[in-house]
């Protein structure tokens, strides 16, 4: 893993260093809480103890092994140690130490896009941002196997605690076939063995280590360290090791607390067998009680040299997880107590601390002097760990359409396929950037054309395809290095992990992807928080919810998806789109990928069906000006369809989303038959829309301006009777644009299989319920 010519440094140099870091990261925590003003009540916190564990670690990662080239997610409670050694490295200035979790400050969980020293990766989600590293390797691979100057990637590291084991989307990632491929993937599990409660038990922790060699993993145990280790060695050493490795987790952690000259009375008491040792007694009697104390305490998670000398000598071939036992508050007072994962050093134990580090607590934050071999040490790391700034990415074209027009019926998922795999044709440099990925549903979200012309992509390069000469296969499913589709496993955490990732590639190696996704819309909620925490970590991407909503009839009600319209307007750093036609969709789409993979640009999330709609209802205009005006206010948020009264003489206004369009279309035309004056309105995006009503007064006109107004001009007050196939409270917000009256219809329960028309009526939104709310806020 180490490059450097350079030899390796002094173990005695690096324990110097550890405790400078242990003795920073502590006051890092303790200056928030103790040293600002808190007139709130809510507790600042932060985790003294977590972060102990950890020093050692990464004091031999950063110090001894690291390269520039290699990026890191640290555990979420290790941020004030990756702070303190940023701090040495010259890497952060003073000045914000004493700002955890204060505005403008440190933040609370290592932020890749926040914190003002260097953060590879954001971890305040656990598990996930472990996770990350792992998608990040993966999402190098692709961009190094398709651009020449892409700079060449290091090791990618995770460091995470042994609870975060627990996590589901640890195991999704793990099994990942191709994983077992990533000989550049390093995961350290901080075996401290406890958790925010609970004391973990040794039977998981073997269950564990099992479950990655299962999976193709080298799996390394650092149990003890070497100062224990020569003990085992001597007469009576084998007893001491049985009698150590046998004591439950809670035992272990409670002989820590105890006073030293109680340790070897305690180890005795394990048994007959063991009290009965004599060679046992007999070595413990010759060990005094302080250098006893020391033993057992020397777990292999810190013992500097067996790091260094670990993380050097991993394998390069697979991935590999080191388990390195550690004591979690490690050198503190609250060493090893089962309630310390947020306790906070007292100001006479920070004193303490204080004394044994050398260290002065009202002047916390001296850097070693330059002359010393620490200084020295510290100063050709930083150098050795300074990274040149990433360059821009060039610009790369993004049509705002393609032009081949619409004239049979299609669905906005059929649509999308057609989209993709006339773009290799009519836009490839755009194409050249896309990068699609799907959890095994890619034939049936309308992938085929653009794989069949792309290929899949591998971390193994040119696998043969056994189908390639079977005629009846419609899918040529050729997976080589070129690739442009990933797929993953039944597995949408996994999914919008990797789309993070690949989202980022602009900012870490300088080129451009355009990641691209497509998941079952009702398993969007199921991938949330993943796809939230790569937003929230500077990912940006394209995800496709299909298909959606109870339009998906006979499939009942186990895939419907009710809530997504709203999750998807909630959520930061994302634009939602749900058009209902062909070219709407083209146009939207087109502009979305324009805003990805640039600096300031945004996430989208499309939510597409597979109801095939005329496009002939979208009317949209032939003369150039009028389609482009069209096109400028479907990319905005929404358009008013053209109709044989003016808005400011309706009765009420049809307020319709997505696939239900031709019902809210049918009913203005009954009502207008009846003599009932209906506008009729199709959003495109209800999450630009009520950004546009959000911004209307204020003075930052953003993404959507003013379509408001447009849409629903102030001085034409008119009911309302909006309309979608999802959760109606979606569209309550439009009630505010004018002070309307508002009638909401959608879906609030679980269907049922059905055909199409029967499962409009069953939840309200079919052209005649329309009709009847339309009437209704009409006054006839």
């Amino acid at each position: 893993m180490n490059d450097t010519s350079t030899a390796a440094p002094g173990v005695e140099v690096l324990r110097v260093i550890a405790r400078r870091v242990l003795w920073l990261a502590a006051s890092i925590v303790d200056a928030a809480n103790a040293g600002r003003p808190n007139d709130s009540g809510v507790k600042v916190g932060g985790h003294q103890a977590s972060s102990a564990s950890m020093v050692d670690i990464m004091v031999a990662l950063w110090f001894a092994e690291l390269t520039s080239r290699d990026r890191v997610s640290v555990k979420p409670h290790a941020s004030p140690v990756l702070h303190a050694i940023n701090y040495l490295l010259d890497d952060l200035d003073e000045s914000y130490l004493p700002m955890l979790r204060a505005k403008g400050g440190l933040q609370s969980y290592p932020s890749r896009l926040k914190d003002p020293g260097t953060v590879d990766f954001s971890t305040g989600s656990v598990g996930i941002g472990a996770t990350a590293a792992l998608w990040a390797a993966m999402a190098h691979r692709y961009v190094a196997a398709r651009f020449p100057d892409v700079p060449a990637g290091g090791r990618f590291v995770s460091l995470l605690g042994d609870a975060e084991l627990d996590e589901g989307a640890i195991w999704e990632a793990v099994m990942d076939p191709a994983v077992a491929k990533m000989g550049e993937l390093l995961w350290v599990v901080d075996l401290n063995r406890q958790s925010l409660d609970r004391v973990v038990p040794d039977i998981q922790i073997a269950k564990l280590q099992g479950m990655f060699a299962a999976a193709g993993w080298q799996v390394v145990i650092l149990k003890w360290g070497r100062v224990i280790s020569r003990l085992f060695e001597r007469p009576g050493g084998p007893a001491l090791r049985a009698r150590l490795e046998a004591m439950p987790n809670e035992e272990y952690q409670r002989m820590l607390r105890v006073d030293p000259a109680q340790i070897a009375e305690r180890i005795l008491a394990g048994g007959e067998d063991t009290a009965d040792t004599p060679a046992l007694k007999a070595l413990l009697d010759e060990i005094a009680p302080a250098d006893l104390a020391a033993a057992v305490r020397d777990l292999g998670g810190h013992d500097l040299g067996l790091l260094v000398d670990t993380f050097g000598g991993v394998d390069q071939d697979r991935p590999s997880v080191v388990f390195a036992y550690t004591v979690k508050g490690r050198g503190l007072p609250t060493e090893g107590h089962p309630n310390n994962h947020s306790a906070l050093l007292s100001a006479a134990q920070m004193d303490a601390l204080a004394a044994v580090s050398g260290m002065d607590r009202e002047s916390p934050w001296h850097r070693f002097e330059p002359h010393t071999a620490a200084g020295r040490l510290c100063q050709e790391r930083g150098t050795a760990l300074r990274r040149e700034p990433t360059a821009p990415t060039a610009p790369v074209p993004v049509p705002a359409q393609l032009g081949h027009g619409y004239r049979k019926p299609i669905s906005t998922q059929a649509a999308l396929g057609r989209l993709l795999a006339d773009l290799p044709r009519d836009a490839p440099e755009a194409a050249a950037r896309v990068v699609t990925c799907s959890p095994d549903v890619a034939s049936s979200t309308n992938l085929g054309g653009w794989i069949n012309k792309t290929g899949v992509w591998s971390v193994e390069e040119n696998r043969h395809d056994w189908f390639a000469d079977d005629a009846e296969r419609v899918l040529r499913w050729q997976e080589h290095g070129k690739g442009q589709h990933i797929e993953l496993g039944i597995a949408e955490v996994n999914l919008v992990s990797l789309l993070g990732e690949l989202g980022v590639t602009w900012s870490r190696w300088g080129e451009r992807l355009i990641p691209i996704a497509t998941i079952y819309d009702p398993f969007v909620s199921r991938a949330l928080e993943p796809w939230s925490y790569g937003i929230y970590a500077g990912g940006q991407s394209i995800l496709v919810g299909t298909p959606s909503g109870v339009t998906l009839a006979p499939e009942g009600g186990a895939h419907q998806s009710i809530t997504t319209p709203s999750i998807g307007l909630e959520q930061p750093g994302c634009v939602a789109w749900e058009p209902a036609f062909a070219q709407d969709l083209e146009w939207c789409f087109l502009h979305a990928m324009s805003q990805v993979g640039i600096e300031g640009g945004t996430s989208a999330y499309f939510r597409l069906s597979t109801r095939p709609l005329d496009p002939a209802g979208a009317q949209v205009p032939e003369e150039p000006s009028l389609r482009d005006r069209r096109r400028r206010q479907a990319v905005a948020g929404g358009y008013r369809l053209p109709a044989a009264h003016l808005p400011q003489d309706e009765d009420v206004t049809l307020v319709g989303v997505g696939a239900i369009m031709p019902e809210v279309i049918a009913a203005a035309n009954t009502l207008a038959a009846a003599g009932v004056r209906a506008g009729v309105v199709c959003l495109t995006s209800p999450d630009l829309v009520f950004r546009s009503l959000q911004q209307r007064d204020s003075r930052d006109a953003g993404l959507g301006g003013g379509i408001l107004s447009e849409l629903f001009p102030a001085e034409h007050p008119a009911p309302l009777v909006t309309v979608l196939d999802g959760h109606p409270h979606t569209l309550a917000f439009l009630a505010a644009a004018r002070g309307d009256r508002i009638r909401n219809l959608g879906v609030t329960t679980f269907g049922q299989s059905s055909g199409l028309a029967d499962a409009y009526r069953l939840h309200g939104i079919d052209t005649g319920s329309i009709i009847d709310a339309a009437l209704t806020m009409a006054g006839r």
